[in-house]
């Protein structure tokens, strides 16, 4: 008849001599004990660390142990569940033999994979950035190509941010008053303008002064108002 106390008694004692500084007795009944299993170091010196907590049952090791992670540093939910599948694994395959330190040691190789895939996955992660880096700033300097499809887009979206400036520049003008109207428009808009000077010496008393020495050598001038070619803006040419 097998003796499970006695078995259970004789690895713990062996499980206490191999993990010395990381083997922590919680209770004597029902035995129930912790141990920290802790990764490599990688070349930045991170590790990942699980304290995994076994509760012996009466009939262990023809039953398995009772186990859960206690707690962790650096593991993620999945790999979590990744370490309780494996103790699963594990725990059937081994059956009728003690088995804390064969479980034990497949976590620390379990721990050991999470480092190297976090090392992957910060490679992986460091060249995916300079990847982008690079093709952005081989988009800055070559710029963006023109084709067919986005030279019609970029001209219908101008023509119509054109047409919308035009609008309101209109509509600006005419409700400012802004529109400007040629000499023909003014006269006839206002009939007044033919006789504004009238009205002008007409309001002034007609005191506007003359210099008449600039008329003193009029009779002087050979004019002759007759000729139809006569143009007294041209007076001046006849004297050089």
């Amino acid at each position: 008849m097998t003796d499970y106390a006695e078995e259970q008694r004789n690895e713990l004692e062996a499980i206490e001599s191999i993990y010395p500084d990381s083997f922590t007795v919680l209770s004597d009944e029902p035995i129930s004990f912790t141990v920290t299993v802790t990764s490599d170091a990688d070349e930045n010196g991170e590790i990942v660390e699980a304290t995994l907590k076994f509760t012996y049952v009466e009939k262990y090791p023809d039953e398995p142990p009772l186990w859960e992670i206690h707690s962790q540093e650096n593991l993620e939910e999945v790999d979590g569940e990744d370490i309780l599948t494996l103790l699963q694994q594990q725990a059937e395959e081994n059956l009728g033999m003690v088995m804390i330190f064969t479980l034990v040691t497949a976590v620390q190789e379990k721990l050991n994979e999470i480092v190297d895939l976090m090392k992957n996955r910060r490679e992986e992660e460091k060249q995916r950035k300079e990847a982008e880096a690079e093709e952005a700033e081989k988009v800055l300097f070559q710029g963006t190509v023109v084709t067919i499809e986005n030279f019609m887009t970029w001209k219908a979206k101008f023509e119509l941010e054109m047409a919308e400036l035009r609008r309101k520049e209109q509509k600006e003008e005419e409700q400012g008053g802004k529109i400007k109207l040629t000499g023909k428009q003014l006269f006839e808009t206002d009939h007044n303008l033919d006789t504004s000077d009238i009205q002008f010496l007409e309001e002034t008393g007609n005191n506007v002064e003359v210099d008449e020495s600039l008329f003193q050598d009029i009779e002087d001038l050979d004019l002759d108002e007759d000729d139809p070619d006569f143009d007294p803006l041209d007076m001046g040419s006849d004297e050089d």
